[in-house]
């Protein structure tokens, strides 16, 4: 009588075997973070993970220099210095607008936002203060002049479609336009 020996294999997943993607240009990251200033204070913490497609300036440069290499499951600590984030504070930034530039019936108020038109294109500016005269607005960054401390867990790194490529940013749920 003769035995037949089999031997069963057990083979991975395509998954298991295809090594895990690194970040690097014309890929899609999605990744989760929190953000802190110098004091350790909250700035901001992502509800869901934020996509962007990497090597398009879609993120800011320290931010996006620091992810380069990383794969999915990958964390990190990185600082950001003003220069690498959204730049110094620029005094040059904050100006006086006359009240009779905005209309009569608009109710002014600190905080409000507003967006205008520049020789370098669209700026967005801030309410500082509201005189009768003149009202006081700033068009820097919140951010600008701060160390950004961000936690980061990469969620997730894919190819981008052509249409992302040519787009230049990361489509989302069927978003194509």
């Amino acid at each position: 009588m003769s035995f037949l020996f089999v031997r069963l294999i057990i083979l991975p997943s395509y998954k298991e075997i295809k090594m895990a993607e690194e970040i690097k240009k014309g890929k899609i990251v999605a990744f989760s973070y929190e953000l802190k200033d110098d004091d350790g204070d909250l700035i901001e913490k992502s509800e869901q993970p934020l996509e962007y497609l990497h090597g398009s300036n879609n993120i800011i440069p320290g931010l996006e220099r620091e992810m380069e290499g990383l794969k999915a499951g990958d964390t990190k600590n990185i600082t950001v210095s003003p220069e690498e984030g959204y730049g110094e504070y620029d005094d040059s930034l904050v100006f006086d607008v006359p009240r009779e530039n905005f209309p009569k019936e608009m109710e002014i108020e600190i905080g409000m936002e507003f967006k205008t038109d520049t020789d370098d294109g669209e700026m967005i500016v801030v309410v500082n203060a509201v005189t009768d005269e003149a009202v006081e607005v700033d068009g820097n960054h919140p951010l600008a002049g701060e160390n950004l401390h961000f936690s980061i867990k990469v969620e997730g790194v894919r190819d981008a479609t052509p249409q992302e490529l040519q787009h230049g940013h990361a489509h989302h749920d069927g978003h194509n336009h």
